[in-house]
């Protein structure tokens, strides 16, 4: 691993984050910085047009979310802008009649009924106003939860080497970091949107009754900020996007320095410094680009309010001469005033909304690319076919199989062919990196091969049911997963069988494991909590998960059992013990062993010996031996480590 390098070297200084804060080369890429088409489309005039299709999509994720809050959060606050342009016409009859020639007491008379209206569409409002801020409340949540289940939907389904792609990790990145919850803050924005616009357009009303040129000026005043608030947006969202790998990467070498998996390693390996360097240049880049765009985003306000500040001394200066001439009695230029203020209160708002709607939409419109690339990433099976019911498929045979992974360089496998009767025990075996994992991988339709087919009988895989075929198939793999859950859940991997017939099944695969020994020796047996994180959490050492990822294998009772290095952390006794089983627990069953314990593959039906890529050799024991090549060597070279040194001469 890059960060490992060097560590038994001399001993390295922890160096602080923030005395590293030149980036390095591999932050100045030219590839991740070459974004030139997102960059493109985060331009005014094109989010412009992006935006209503992006409202549009927002309004419908509200409505599936729930339809009666949606409609509430609406509907309630288009009322409550009604009520704010009645309330403003309201106030020109209450300082008509008070600016009116005759005794106090008649004047105030006279306003009583207007001023009275102005009361009720002031309490209106503000019981609507509240009405709706519940809903919409109440409907922030039942968005967010919409969004993180999709994501997570798609993510658990796409294709496995859509992860092994970094510029898809790159997307998943923006899309789970920033766009995920952009989703529900879009709701929320684009009903304050809603609601300022109904401001607005009610003070804009009541302006054009009073006298149309006041209306153009009024919305003259918005024009600055809304520039300024749209060009902060954009700017920001340019410096997260020129951030993505820098942030994944600073979140790598975090769970480096915080989990307790590589806490013992960090410290025996002498690689804090290492990992605090790193992270501190990482930092410190992250720290330079936010400092930039704090300056260009004040920067950029400043402008917008000097310019603000112009706009609105030209309305009052309009107001002014208006009066002056005689063009506009006092009355209503008092409500003009009013009805400037309240018009200008609501233009703050709606253009807060809308950068916020603009903002969100960027991060948002992460999201939506994403799940678009991620759907064109699904497995779809073809025809409808599906492999045959467990325990009933013949042959799985694989014919011409290549496959590169993503940016890999050489292929990892080369043009390979194979077959594997039911029944069999057959094994895979060759040096590190020779394709025998990446083959399991693609019988087990876990990736999808370049050239060439693999088929259950007579049935392409590619043209399989993904959840079907893998229903078929149990693996016991080598780095298998750690669940935080219970003794009894970590075999049974959300199985929803009755409690008592799972029970069952689950020390029965126990047993068969060696498991059962494991679980004997915790507080709670099977409901103890495999985690330590947690209270009342044990940790198991790596033998005995082994021994649990061996009994979620014989739980499956799946008609294909694929062992990849199931006994790499186990002890001599329980690795034989382990093998037995396996050989025990095959019948009538079909094994795919992958080791490199070659003693353990002697009784195996077929074995195939994998070289970079290329299947060199196949028979069986007896047969390679003779054959005198790679396996006859890797065999006889571990034989030797148990053979007792030649006596000198």
């Amino acid at each position: 691993m890059g960060v490992l390098r060097d560590r038994f070297s001399r001993p390295r200084k922890p160096r602080a984050p923030d005395t590293a804060p030149v980036p390095g080369p591999e932050l100045t890429r030219p590839r991740w910085y070459g974004r030139n088409a997102e960059l493109a489309e985060t331009g005014v005039g094109t989010m412009a047009r992006r935006l209503p299709a992006l409202i549009a999509h927002a309004l419908r994720l509200a409505w599936r979310a729930n339809r009666r809050d949606t409609m509430a959060a609406v509907g309630l606050n288009l009322t409550a802008g009604l009520c704010t342009a009645f309330g403003l016409l309201a106030t020109t009859g209450v300082l008509t009649a008070l600016f009116t020639g005759g005794p106090t007491p008649d004047r105030v008379r006279a306003a009583v009924p207007s001023l009275a209206m102005v009361a009720a569409a002031v309490a209106a409002k503000a019981g609507l106003t509240a009405a709706a801020g519940w809903a919409q409340a109440r409907l922030r949540p039942q968005v967010e939860r919409l969004v993180e289940v999709r994501l997570y939907e798609l993510t658990t389904a796409v294709e496995l080497t859509a992860l092994d792609d970094s510029a898809f990790l790159d997307e998943l990145q923006r899309a789970e970091s920033r766009g995920m919850t952009a989703a529900p803050s879009m709701v929320d924005h684009m009903v304050d949107m809603l609601t300022a616009a109904v401001g607005v357009a009610a003070a804009a009303g009541a302006l054009g009754v009073l006298h149309p040129v006041l209306l153009p000026l009024l919305l003259l005043t918005a024009l600055p900020e809304g520039w300024a608030a749209i060009r902060a947006a954009r700017l920001g969202y340019l410096t997260e996007l020129t951030l993505v790998s820098a942030r994944r990467r600073k979140w790598i070498l975090s769970d480096l320095m915080t989990d307790r998996h590589h806490a013992a390693e960090v410290r025996s390996a002498g690689v804090r410094g290492v990992l605090l360097g790193q992270f501190g240049r990482l930092a410190g880049h992250v720290r330079a680009a936010q400092l930039d765009l704090a300056r260009r985003q004040t920067l950029a306000q400043v402008h917008g309010a000097a310019l603000k500040g112009a706009a609105t001394a030209m309305v009052y200066v309009a107001l002014g001469l208006l009066l002056w001439r005689g063009l506009m009695p006092l009355a209503v230029a008092g409500t003009a005033v009013l009805a400037i203020r309240a018009g200008q209160s609501s233009l703050v708002n709606l253009i807060y909304a809308v950068n916020r709607c603009y903002e969100d939409g960027l991060y948002f419109g992460d999201y939506l690319a994403f799940c678009t690339r991620a759907e064109a990433r699904l497995r779809q099976p073809g025809g409808g076919a599906h492999p045959a019911p467990p325990g009933d498929f013949k042959e799985i045979t694989a014919d011409g199989v290549t496959f590169t992974y993503p940016g890999g360089g050489a292929p990892a496998l080369r043009g390979v062919s194979m077959r594997i009767r039911a029944g069999e025990i057959v094994a895979l075996v060759g040096e590190n990196g020779s394709g025998k994992t990446t083959l399991a991988k693609i019988l087990a339709g876990l990736y999808t091969p370049d050239d060439g087919e693999v088929r259950w009988d007579q049935v392409p895989v590619g043209r399989a049911d993904p959840d079907l075929l893998r229903a078929h198939i149990a693996v016991i793999a080598q780095d298998h997963t750690h669940w935080p859950m219970t003794a009894r859940d970590n075999i049974a991997l959300g199985d929803e069988s009755p409690r008592d017939d799972l029970q069952h099944a689950v020390e029965t695969a126990a047993t068969a494991s060696g498991a059962d020994q494991v679980v004997d020796g915790l507080a709670d047996r099977y409901d103890t909590l495999l985690d330590r994180r947690f209270e009342g959490g044990v940790e198991l050492s790596g033998g005995q998960w082994q021994r649990l990822a061996a009994a979620r294998g014989f739980y499956r009772r799946a008609p294909l059992l694929i062992c990849d290095e199931p006994t790499a952390a186990l002890d001599a006794r329980a690795e034989h013990a382990l093998f037995e089983r396996i050989r025990g627990h095959a019948h009538g069953r079909t094994v795919l062993l992958i080791t490199h314990r070659l003693a353990s593959v002697r009784h195996a039906d077929r074995i195939y010996v994998f070289d970079r890529g290329h299947i060199t050799e196949h028979g069986d024991h007896s047969t390679l031996m003779g054959v005198n090549g790679l396996y006859a060597e890797l065999y006889t070279l571990q034989a030797s480590a148990y053979q007792p040194p030649a006596e000198p001469m």
